[in-house]
């Protein structure tokens, strides 16, 4: 029960710091964004300095600790590539941001904040989701074509991540 109440107290801290600074208004988003039409809005830089400051204090402190307060250990991402399914995703969420003023959290703390664009945004948002859930559960069921291996002076494969630690066995003896 305290990780999820800690959860709720976290995610409506957020709401509460995007909402004091503006943040549930896409004008102010657009208005960042429009470096060349003369009325750029420099708030949510400031934010988002002030963002990443505060997270990198936490980190700096959370680094220290042997474990986290609220769970057993601390959950840190291995993964180290950069498919190009990033770039894409990246480069789609960046246009839908230009273009509503909106990112998921704004959205739904605009939501509950009463913005009538938030209440627009949000199913837009869940229909995106739901289309791209749609498109990867085709794409899995399809037989894939067998991949080529890489040729001298090509991309090397990509190395697997590491799984779970294989179970612990009995030492094998050497006769050396």
């Amino acid at each position: 029960m305290i990780p999820l109440l800690s959860s709720f107290l976290a995610g409506l801290l957020f709401a509460i710091g995007l909402a004091v600074g503006g943040m549930t208004q896409p004008a102010r988003v657009v208005g960042f964004l429009d470096v060349s039409g003369g009325a750029w809005d420099p708030s949510l830089g400031f934010v988002m300095a002030g963002a990443v400051a505060s997270y990198g204090v936490a980190l700096f402190f959370a680094r220290r600790r042997e474990r986290p307060v609220l769970a057993a250990r601390f959950l840190l991402p291995t993964r180290q590539d950069l498919p190009p399914r990033l770039f894409v995703g990246a480069g789609l969420f960046g246009v839908g941001w230009a273009i509503a003023g909106f990112c998921p959290g704004p959205a739904l703390a605009g939501a509950g904040a009463g913005v009538p664009q938030a209440w627009v945004f949000l199913p837009a948002m869940a229909a995106g989701m739901l289309l791209l859930q749609a498109w990867e559960r085709r794409a899995v069921s399809r037989p894939s074509a067998p991949r080529e291996e890489p040729r001298s002076g090509g991309r090397t494969p990509r190395t697997p991540q590491p799984g779970p630690p294989a179970p612990a066995s009995t030492p094998a003896t050497s006769t050396a």
